[in-house]
């Protein structure tokens, strides 16, 4: 690999950081500078990354200048370098370097500097590694989960911190698929918390937990803390993500426009909150941002012929949460805008088989107080409310042949695998499917949650709890492991616990 193949396309940067500080000028830039040398604080992360393009993503200590190495070579020999974004205040000293021209189908190594502002001596390297999407038939293996530092239960040194990432990793997977809830900036942490068996849960607290967020810095904070964790640190420079939020990222099951009666809130505007939760979260995960598209979240990722994975947005362009039995509702979850992108884009996928991630599960009753916060409200008939845009989807996809589709959720704290038939529905103008969820990744664990009959769901397997809100240390945490075996084209999910160990597995052989 050469430079030229490397900066084919150019390399972009982020616009805020760098561009705010080179176009104030010297008189600015100098007021920003510090002596010494400037430091990556919260290690490396890749993510989006496809046949051609990657992102990597970096937070100095100071402002100062991100310079980027890529190559074939884990000892970097013959590696180019690349010139970055300067990082600086307006982003919280966090930046992101856009990759593009890579080569298709191979490990790439990475290694990020910082230089100083000062012309002092740049930053010593953090390395990172990833796998670009492959052009022709390869075996492909991903993770997926959702739920960090939720419910009181944040980085427990005693425990070895979010051990669930080394479990992760140990699996090698091309890329971790993140479904939302990636930091709680909802819930404060306290330094201990009295277990059942009269033990003691001691968390690592900073001062941004110990409130909920409300102001851009708290947001911010909210996934600093989490990157103070050393098993995500490594899984992160190892493992690219793709990305999605849910509520927690803002607080639990918002939806846009609603005004807050809670008293822990003295910003009561819903919009006003998730509009900062947002930059905090384009921030620090490394998503690509289309600036023509507006920095919408959700989003296709091909990952080469076998599979494509449609990331989705189901809290942007939410419903109010009410008894959700409208029988003449449009939309709710997904918004007539990404209903038809996702629609289209699946008419057009070429892929073998397509990943939906949905950050709320589709049949399962998730109740908000008195109200209901996902698709279904647990009468098992016609589609009403919220459930009226996915029926539109299945239809859609069963009326244009759309083979292979699986959904993968999280959200409610536990693991299962569900079976959708149209045999046993209410509504059954859809092909069957299957819908898998997983996690939390270190949270309360819940569950299991009651099945809407509407669109057939039938428990294959779960996993869930003796009771609520049970800590990590119970060992009820959980991730997915899915499998694209090259030459059969079959995809396999497993159903992993906290340490790696296999709970449930279904093969699914692909329709021609």
């Amino acid at each position: 690999m050469d430079r030229r193949t490397v900066l084919r396309g150019g390399l972009v940067t982020t616009a805020g950081a760098a561009f705010a500080l080179l176009n104030d000028g010297p008189a600015r830039a100098a007021g920003l500078l510090r002596t010494g040398r400037p430091r990556l604080t919260h290690g490396v992360q890749s993510g989006d990354v496809t046949a051609n393009e990657a992102v990597i993503w970096a937070r100095s200590d100071r402002p100062a200048r991100m310079l980027v190495e890529i190559g074939d070579r884990p000892d970097f020999r013959g590696a180019r370098p690349l010139r970055g974004p300067v990082l600086t205040p307006d982003t919280d000293l966090t930046g992101k370097a856009f990759l593009r021209g890579l080569p298709p189908g191979r490990e790439l190594h990475y290694r990020v500097r910082l230089d100083g502002l000062d012309r002092g001596p740049a930053s010593e390297p953090v390395a990172g590694r990833l796998r670009t999407a492959p052009r022709t038939r390869r075996d492909i293996r991903f993770v997926w989960s959702g739920d960090l530092a939720g419910q009181g239960w944040g980085i427990n040194p005693d425990l070895g911190g979010y051990r669930i990432f080394k479990a992760m990793a140990a699996v090698d997977p091309d890329f971790f698929l993140c479904s939302g809830d990636l930091v709680y900036s909802d819930g404060p942490l306290s330094e201990a918390v009295k277990l059942p068996d009269g033990s003691t849960w001691r968390n690592l607290t900073t001062a941004e937990k110990s409130a909920v967020a409300q102001t851009l810095a708290e947001y911010r904070g909210q996934f600093r803390y989490n990157l103070e964790d050393a098993n995500l640190r490594a899984f992160n420079a190892q493992v690219p993500m793709l990305y999605q939020w849910d509520d927690h990222e803002t607080l639990n099951n918002w939806y846009p426009g609603e005004i807050l009666d809670l008293p822990q809130y003295t910003e009561k505007r819903v919009d006003v909150l998730s509009a900062r939760a947002r930059r905090a979260a384009f921030e620090y995960t490394p998503i690509a941002i289309p600036a023509a598209k507006g920095g919408r979240i959700y989003r296709k990722i091909s990952y080469g012929p076998l599979l494509d994975v449609f990331m989705l947005d189901m809290r942007t362009y939410k419903s109010p949460n009410d008894a959700d039995d409208s029988p003449t509702q449009r939309d709710g979850l997904l918004g007539a805008e990404q209903a038809a992108w996702l629609k289209s884009e699946l008419r057009r996928s070429r892929a073998t088989w397509k990943i939906i991630a949905n950050d709320l599960p589709i049949g399962l009753v998730v109740p908000d107080g008195t109200a209901q916060e996902a698709a279904a409200q647990g009468d098992g008939g016609a589609p009403l409310g919220r459930e009226r845009e996915i029926a539109g989807i299945l239809s859609d996809i069963k009326r244009n042949h759309v083979r292979n589709t699986v959904w993968l959720t999280a959200d409610v704290h536990y693991t299962a695998a569900h079976y959708y038939d149209p045999s046993k529905a209410a509504f059954k103008d859809f092909d069957p499917f299957w819908e898998f969820v997983s996690g939390p990744l270190n949270a309360g664990a819940f569950g299991p949650n009651a099945l809407d009959g509407t669109f057939g769901p039938v428990a294959k397997f779960v996993q869930a709890p003796p009771h609520a809100n049970t800590s990590p240390a119970e060992g009820y945490q959980f991730f997915g492991e899915v499998d694209i075996d090259a030459d059969s084209a079959a995809l396999t999910v497993r159903l992993r616990d906290l340490d790696g160990k296999v709970l449930h597995t279904e093969t699914l052989n692909p329709a021609r």
